[in-house]
Formats: C-alpha cells, structure tokens, sequence
C-alpha cells in the first residue's frame, strides 16, 4: 500500500570488488539493529543521497544535467569519484579530477585509459585501498542522512569501526585482475587518424562535438580475444564498400561490435548494422560478406564460435524488437559457475568477471544465512546464477527478470541443473517497478 511501507534492516557492509569499468561494489545489509522506513527502496536511497532522484532514472542512467556522477551499486561508465549523486547549487563549478588521473594531454591510449580504467596507474593494491577510502565516505555520509530522518535510531550494537554506523569489511580482491571481461562492446567512428572506419571506444563528447573513437588493445582489462576480433572487425569495415553509421541522420551501415567469450575460450561475436532503406536482397548481399570473412576469410582467424547480425535502426534494440540472426555457428555459449552450467544467450545478463562473480555470489550464500525455511526472491535475475547458485539451501527460489531471452537461459540452466539444485526453482518473466 502506498504510505505504508516495508523495513530494511542492516547489520553490516561487505564490498566484493569486481575490478568492472570505473567502481563495482557489492552492498550486502543484514542483521543491523536499525529500522529503516521504506515504502519504495529506490525513494529510500534518493532520500539518503545514494542515487539520482527517484523515479526519473534508472539506476545507473547516464546523469541530467546539474547532477553529478554516480551511484552506488552495479558497474557504471565513468569515475568512481562521483559515487554519491550530489545536486549542484546553482552556479556552482565543477570540482576538480583527482590527481591520479593523467593529464588530457597524454596519448590518445593514455586518455582511454583515463577514461575504462581511471586507476590504472595506481598498483592493485592502491587501488583497492583508494577504492576502500571511497566507501568510508559513504557511510559517513549515509551516517549523517540518517540523523537528519525524522524516527530513525541511529544507534546499533553492530560492530563499528572509525566512527562508521557499521562494521566495513577490507575489499575482497578479485582472483582475476587483467583481461577478465567476458563481454565487450566496440563502437565505430572516427578515429584520431580521421578514418570514420575505426573500432573502439570513444573519448570526448557528443555535445562538443569531440567524439574520437581509440582502438583498445592496450586497456589492460580487454582480453587479447575480444581485441583481435574488434581488430578484423575493422579491417573488414575497411574493406567493405558500405559506410559505417556514425549519426542516424547522416545514413550508413555498419555499426557496433559485441564480443562475448566464456572461460572455455568460446568466442560469440555480435555485428549491429543500420538497414537504412536497404531491400532483403541486399541485406543478404551484406550478411554473406561478413560471415565470408570471418569464415574463410582474414577473420577466421578469431575462431568464432558463433556469429550474430541485427539490424537495428534503434541505439539499442532488444531481442523482442529485433531478432538477432545466427549467421554461423552455436546458438549460446555455456559457462561453469560454481558448479553450474549456465547458458548465454546473446543479449543475457552475465556478470562481467566470471572469477570476481564467483567469490560474489559465494559470499552472498554465506552472509545471506539462506536455509530450508526461506523463499529466495532474486529480482532482475538474469540468467539465474545467484539464485540457483543457492537453490540447494532454499526452500524455493523465485527469480524475476524482463528479458525473455535471459529467462529462456535461466529456465535452461535450473532444468539442466536441477539434480544439483534439488528444489523447485521457479523463473518468472516479469517487469519490476518500484512505486513511490
């Protein structure tokens, strides 16, 4: 009922880094003596400055203007040092990088850089410590919203530690620190060189008209695998007599590149393309070369294991609205996860890093104190691994997702599981709304 809400009650944090694009962190809340009023958990996290204002964005939507950058949470583009979404007063200047990031007038790999993997320059270690300090400021802050809220006692027998409403526990590294990304995706456009035909990623903005796209063979979290097919991606660009789509408006044809591979060493290529005003004929005329290329051409040397193509007149275009054509090659690749075997279909949900998941999703069972008594709610599931993962402790498992393709997947892997899971595992496709 609207006014009538729920509690959340919170007993400690614990960070799992997932070394993921700019931050991921892993917040886990159980077992604190603290009730939180919250009828809406997107309006609670607004109300203690934890994300954007409630119900205008998602999550980790890219910031209106005036708000700074970011949220807490799941792995987002840009700097973690905008973690806590903080409006601006009016008039008020931008505050400064911090000085670990390089200078704007590196190379054009350094700028990259800066951007995918802002600590790159800092050991390991460092970064995990600069990483730790970054959430100490958020329960700080988290500490002082939750004084100002009318009927919260802020007081709590749970373990504390520098002043913290809790205990924080040291940052789990992730086992695999280099070259762990499952999945890639490579945009097209000009690159520093002038040639509209590059793959990469982008540095500068749309508003000032400074987009230049820099190949990303030298990020040190991108696998060799997913930069050589980025790599015969653009020579057949190259090659290829159709243009490239940069801007809708302006016509063109090819477009982004996903690269998706599993630890096995399977590779799963997916090309976008723009058909313009093409006819099927054409269009075929198209498909062929591609899948010519990388068949028994130059790019046979990738591998594929399998090769999509989508038309999509959309910046991004979901399975539903249009159907991503297999133009060789396996329909999925399959992934060993904590002793599951979970299928991936082309736009599935996967965690980024298959190791760091695995400690995540370990660390999750052990803190959630799951049992034969309790019903495990996964929401936005995915392909099903966390809740699966758990299903042996559980009584039941009911996990909600959207995407059909992901719930297609997740059914997959609970029936291909299910002499481990031995409990009736239930995937649900379902859109979830949080109302205030």
């Amino acid at each position: 009922m609207k006014g009538v809400g729920s509690c959340v009650s919170a007993s400690q944090l614990l960070f799992v880094h997932l070394p993921f694009r700019g931050t991921s962190v892993f917040l886990w809340l159980a077992r604190i003596k603290r009730r939180v009023p919250m009828h809406s958990p997107r309006c609670f996290l607004s109300r203690v400055g934890l994300t954007s204002k409630p119900g205008l964005l998602p999550w980790c939507a890219t910031k209106p203007p005036g708000w700074s950058q970011l949220f807490l949470g799941s792995a987002c583009e840009g700097n973690f040092t905008g973690m806590i979404a903080k409006k601006r007063q009016r008039g008020q200047k931008s505050q400064k990088k911090p000085s670990h990031v390089g200078p704007l007038d590196g190379s054009w790999q350094e700028r990259l850089a800066d951007v995918v993997t802002p600590l790159w320059r800092l050991s390991y270690e460092d970064q995990l410590k600069v990483k730790f300090e970054a959430q100490k400021k958020i329960l700080w802050r988290l500490e002082s919203y939750l004084q100002k809220l009318n009927g919260v006692n802020v007081t709590t027998s749970a373990p504390r530690a520098e002043g913290l409403a809790c205990l924080l526990h040291p940052i789990i590294p992730s086992p695999v620190i280099n070259g762990y990304r499952n999945k890639s995706t490579f945009s097209v456009n000009r690159g520093p060189d002038g040639n509209p035909k590059t793959v990469g990623y982008y540095l500068g903005t749309w508003r000032d008209r400074s987009i230049v796209c820099v190949r990303s063979n030298h990020l040190k979290n991108i696998p060799e695998k997913h930069n050589q097919v980025a790599q015969y991606y653009e020579v057949f660009l190259r090659q290829s007599p159709m243009e490239p789509c940069l801007l809708f408006h302006e016509g063109g044809y090819w477009r982004e590149l996903i690269v998706r591979t599993n630890s096995r060493g399977h590779t799963m290529a997916i090309i976008t393309f723009h058909p313009q005003e093409l006819r099927q004929e054409e269009l075929s005329v198209q498909k062929e070369a591609v899948k010519k290329f990388f068949t028994s051409g130059p790019g046979a040397v990738c591998d594929l294991t399998s090769l999509y193509f989508q038309e999509s007149t959309m910046v991004r275009c979901s399975h539903q609205q249009s159907p991503y054509q297999l133009l060789f090659g396996e329909p999925h690749l399959y992934e060993d996860l904590l002793g599951l075997k979970i299928r991936i279909s082309p736009d599935a949900f996967f965690q980024i890093n298959t190791a760091g998941a695995e400690v995540l999703y370990r660390t999750v069972g052990e803190l959630s104190g799951v049992n034969s008594n309790t019903i495990l709610l996964d929401i936005c599931c995915g392909t099903g691994v966390i809740g699966l993962s758990l299903a042996q402790y559980a009584s039941q498992v009911l996990g909600i997702e959207l995407v059909e393709q992901a719930v297609q997947d997740a059914r997959w892997t609970a029936a291909f599981n299910v002499s481990q899971a031995e409990r009736p595992t239930e995937i649900l496709q379902r859109k979830v709304c949080w109302h205030q």
